[in-house]
């Protein structure tokens, strides 16, 4: 979890073991590794928003030169003692890298920064990204802002919106699929993932 609002902040350092123990499932382990697939061999991935730390270390597996950052210390901890991954502790905004990464995984993170915000977002991850480099997103679909039933913030979106805000950010979209989930807090809903790439 990477968002700045320090209601949700506290809830996941409150409950940073309790969301470790979910079990994403064969649709996010299909879309991960569809991810990784993207990537050249042995290259080098950002996982934005990393939480318990359980998509580096898949990445990792696979032989990629991972960055994991996190905003949340307690959830870094818990990607260092589970997964034995150090985490980079710290906000969206400290995101400044140049043409560092092959691939950038934003896997139901952003969603915690304000609207405002992710014009401002998907720019620094296009200049973090390498040409010919991939990002994955996934965001919640709605509109406005709001908190669910454990106090967390977030921002919805919906499908054009979210296109719209990848195409200002130069980035040209390659992949685009929705699905109904059932969040953390219980409750259902539909998100939107969508592989973006860097000319």
């Amino acid at each position: 979890m990477n968002g700045t609002d320090a209601q949700t902040l506290a809830i996941y350092a409150e409950k940073a073991a309790d969301y470790s123990e979910i079990h994403h499932g064969e649709e996010t382990a299909r879309r991960l590794a569809a991810f990784i697939a993207r990537l050249p061999e042995g290259g080098r991935a950002l996982d934005l928003g990393c939480g318990p730390g359980w998509a580096a270390a898949r990445m990792r597996q696979q032989d990629l030169d991972v960055t994991a950052m996190d905003a949340c210390p307690e959830m870094a901890e818990v990607a260092r003692a589970r997964h034995g991954l150090p985490v980079r502790v710290a906000p969206f905004d400290a995101l400044d890298e140049t043409a560092a990464y092959d691939g950038v995984w934003a896997h139901f993170s952003l969603l915690h920064a304000p609207r405002a915000a992710l014009p401002g977002h998907f720019t620094a991850i296009r200049r973090a990204l390498r040409p010919g480099g991939h990002l994955l997103v996934a965001m919640k679909l709605g509109s406005g802002e709001a908190r669910d039933r454990l106090g967390r913030l977030y921002t919805y979106v919906s499908a054009p919106e979210l296109r719209g805000l990848l195409v200002s950010a130069r980035l040209k979209i390659v992949a685009e699929e929705t699905a109904a989930i059932t969040g953390f807090d219980g409750t259902p809903g539909h998100s939107v993932f969508v592989t973006a790439h860097r000319d």
